[in-house]
């Protein structure tokens, strides 16, 4: 694997960023894999809506409903990661934002999950409105919730067998990490 290099997505990206998705998505629960998103293990495809939201997302100014930000590992041509950033759907919560992640398999253990998180936290501190940065984790998903827990985030609650995948229940852990210091003691407002 040669260098990668992390930088911000446009929406000339999206072509291949979607195949990307899509191939990472087909590792769901699979061959050891943990399930890492709340979708059945046999669906390969991009969710419906998603392409519209990154695509829209992409071109919504921040603060505005639907807004996205996304950015993109590459190994060369190849996408090797990706992180977004995303308005949370209650209107009241434009101080917060949703955080969604992946890496592609050929570059995992590398550092790159945590380059990502960096990369995104960076610019999130960067945009005023944001002090803070959620996430909603399958509970089974332990490395990821590691790497969040390393980076910072804290779990903020869980809920157990709220999902049922394939016919297995399966528990939401909700994550949380505070980019200014004024909001860390005001969680719970």
């Amino acid at each position: 694997m040669t260098t990668l290099t992390i930088r911000a997505a446009t929406a000339a990206d999206l072509p291949d960023f979607f195949p990307y998705l899509a191939d990472q998505l087909a590792e769901n629960g699979v061959g050891g894999m943990p399930l890492f998103q709340p979708m059945p293990r046999g669906q390969r495809s991009v969710p419906p809506g998603r392409i519209e939201a990154f695509t829209n997302g992409l071109a919504t100014p921040l603060t505005a409903p639907g807004w996205r930000r996304l950015w993109l590992a590459f190994d060369g041509a190849a996408i090797r990661g990706h992180i977004d950033l995303r308005a949370r759907p209650e209107a009241e919560s434009v101080h917060r934002a949703l955080l969604g992640m992946g890496v592609h398999r050929a570059a995992r253990r590398s550092g790159l999950g945590m380059a990502l998180l960096d990369t995104a936290i960076d610019w999130a501190v960067a945009h005023g409105p944001l002090d803070w940065i959620d996430l909603e984790v399958l509970s089974v998903n332990e490395p990821a919730r590691a790497l969040y827990r390393k980076r910072g985030f804290v779990q903020t609650g869980e809920i157990a067998d709220l999902l049922r995948i394939d016919g297995e229940r399966h528990g939401y852990a909700y994550m949380a990490l505070a980019l200014r210091p004024q909001a860390s003691g005001s969680e719970s407002d």
